[in-house]
């Protein structure tokens, strides 16, 4: 009887231990929220942010690395139309979401 009672009370004791086991991986999983998963959410917001902000004049580059001034937006469609070239009145459309940030005024291609 004692000797079932000392076994119950060592089972009951690795229990703990497996959870103790298990405290790495949570830790573990934990930096790799904060260290990579919230800041790529903070970029996000911050790329919709300037997306939702967009006008017609903007300087703008898009993902493909095309240099363009916003012309129109089609909001029912998620279409901006750039012009890419001044001369000869150059546009294309692009989804909004191929738009990678805004074109600052100092900035060579302004």
């Amino acid at each position: 009887m004692i000797h079932t009672l000392l076994q119950a009370q060592a089972n009951t004791g690795g229990a703990a231990g497996g959870l103790g086991a298990f405290l790495p991986i949570i830790i573990m999983f934990a930096l790799l929220y904060f260290l990579m998963i919230m800041p790529q959410q903070k970029k996000q917001k911050q790329l919709q942010k300037m997306l939702d902000a967009l006008q017609v004049n903007d300087r703008v580059i898009t993902t493909s690395g095309i240099y363009g001034r916003i012309v129109s937006i089609k909001p029912d469609k998620n279409i901006v139309v750039l012009e890419i070239d001044d001369t000869n009145k150059v546009r294309v459309e692009f989804q909004r979401g191929a738009i990678a940030s805004l074109v600052k005024t100092g900035e060579p291609n302004a």
